[in-house]
């Protein structure tokens, strides 16, 4: 590039404590990128300047972004760095009308959720249509760093292999599983479906919001509604109904890690308040007559009411306390999950909902969840993700079900008021993985197939230190995908997955669900298989 002096920015939460926690990460990854970009003979332009009084240098508002990108030259190059979670809407507006070439970095790491927030942030950059490269790398002094670096800041463009991706193949092989698939989508053709939305574009994740037009072709519509509705719901809810909920849990096994502290521990008042929230969303899921919904929490209610999460992974499993209208004898979806799409991903909510009633015609366990792509590292000849959510993972998917579930209290950075979470271990077994994204105007869905597998408990436990401990836990080998070409090719921080009871089962339901989404008018690709 002929410009030699490049913009470094960084996007970070809108919760301070969670930027002050994470901000020491935050400046190594900036310190080692300057040093690697000025020993390439580039000097480096960081803005904004570190905040002494807030103590970080994110961009922590849609607002700032603003300001600070009004003050650059669009045409120079730009880096983003992500080692942290990051709200995409604080950058996405000044990258839109960024001219110069655009370089989304993070670092391999699975302290804090970087990863993920450079994921979605690739996802918004794809859905609205603005070019950009990406790198992601251990250390930015390695040969598997430096030099795709120094191939964008020569040339202002980075590629990297995707030969894992196809378009879905002619399933005729498949014709019975395809059929089901095929009906699945006529049936949502003919009976349309409804998404309950509480409150959209939840953490500036715009590659989350499915437009209306895009959406309605697929024969499924959204029933936008209000967290306050949620709220005001939730406290109508008498205790002996929350109280019943929890004593069905641990007559099952589940454990509550409870302690006396509410700004440290897990309380049985915030455990009492999530299973109330747990009443209120089926209620207002009844009400609606939704077929799915997603729950936004991280803006609104985390002002108001404990995490949502316990509430979330029990709607996503079958098997489930037994909730009531308001009039306390009709039983709300007996015998079936309300699938939730968690931070209301309404790609992850479309992929539920399918997946949902796809796994059902085949006979399958019909739990489905999505995870954050969180970080991973080689075990043994395997390469592992470490895919982990905020705890609203159904207890189904864990080893031991219930009796293996456990609920311990949020992360004070990002949960002021607390709630526990579900936390578990995902058992071992087949799966399939998907993931709907929008680009170039189109609905899009990639699929592939992994397997779960199981670790030693003092690695699980490694890994968890080296995450979030309190989350639940999916160790998965992906098939045919390698690190850096899943890296490359998703575009976005979730990925949905369901079990099947074998590996020949997972393959029928793979064939399946591609067929579902493809007579919706999902363009479709499978990775790796």
């Amino acid at each position: 590039m002929r410009n030699k002096t490049l913009y470094l920015t960084a996007s970070g939460d809108l919760r301070l404590a969670a930027n002050r926690m994470c901000w020491p990460a935050q400046e190594a990854l900036e310190t080692a990128l300057v040093r690697a970009a000025e020993s390439m003979g580039y000097a480096v332009d960081r803005r904004p300047a570190f905040d002494a009084a807030k103590g970080h240098g994110f961009l922590d508002s849609q607002r700032r972004g603003l300001e600070i990108f009004a003050e650059m030259d669009p045409e120079r190059p730009l880096m983003v760095a992500c080692a942290a979670w990051q709200y995409s809407h604080h950058v996405l507006p000044g990258l839109t009308t960024h001219k110069g070439p655009i370089l989304t970095v993070a670092n391999w790491s699975g302290q804090w959720p970087g990863l993920v927030g450079m994921l979605n942030l690739n996802g918004s950059l794809a859905k609205a249509g603005v070019p950009y490269s990406t790198l992601w790398g251990e250390e930015a002094t390695d040969p598997g760093f430096m030099d795709p670096l120094r191939r964008w800041l020569a040339d202002g463009a980075l590629t990297h292999d995707t030969s894992h991706v196809r378009p879905s193949p002619d399933l005729s092989e498949n014709a019975v599983a395809a059929s089901v698939g095929q009906r699945v989508a006529r049936d949502l053709a003919r009976r349309k479906a409804i998404l309950g939305v509480f409150d959209e574009g939840c953490m500036g994740m715009y590659n989350a919001i499915v437009p209306d037009h895009l959406l309605h072709a697929t024969g499924i519509f959204k029933e936008r509604l209000s967290q306050s509705a949620l709220y005001y719901e939730t406290l109508r809810v008498a205790d002996d109904e929350a109280d019943r909920c929890r004593a069905w849990l641990e007559r099952r096994g589940m454990t509550f890690r409870t302690g006396p502290d509410p700004a440290a521990d897990l309380t049985d008042e915030q455990i009492g308040l999530q299973l109330k929230t747990y009443i209120a969303a089926l209620r207002l899921a009844d009400d609606f007559g939704c077929d799915a919904i997603g729950i936004q929490y991280q803006q609104g209610l985390k002002d108001l009411l404990p995490a949502s999460d316990l509430a979330e992974g029990l709607l996503n499993n079958t098997e489930r306390p037994p909730a009531y209208a308001r009039d306390g004898r009709r039983e709300l979806f007996p015998g079936r999950a309300l699938p939730h799409f968690n931070e209301v991903d309404e790609c992850a909510g479309v992929d539920a909902l399918v997946t949902h009633r796809v796994w059902n015609a085949l006979g399958y366990d019909p739990e489905t969840t999505l995870h954050d792509v969180r970080w991973g590292a080689p075990y043994g000849d395997e390469y592992v993700w470490v895919f982990e959510i905020s705890g609203a993972a159904p207890p189904k998917h864990f080893v031991g079900g219930y009796a293996g579930a456990s609920s311990e209290r949020q992360p004070p950075m990002y949960f002021r008021l607390g709630g526990g979470s579900v936390k578990g271990v995902s058992k071992p077994g087949e799966i399939v993985w998907s993931r709907l994204f929008v680009e170039a105007d189109r609905l899009k869905a990639d699929l592939g197939r992994a397997t779960v597998v199981a670790l030693p408990e003092e690695e699980t436990e490694r890994r968890w230190r080296a995450t979030t401990s309190q989350w639940p836990i999916m160790h998965a080998a992906l098939h045919g995908v390698t690190r850096d070409q899943m890296m490359a090719r998703h575009k976005s921080n979730h990925i949905q997955v369901a079990y099947a009871p074998s590996a020949e089962d997972a393959d029928r339901a793979l064939a399946a669900k591609t067929a579902a989404f493809a007579a919706m008018g999902i363009e479709t690709y499978w990775c790796g298989v």
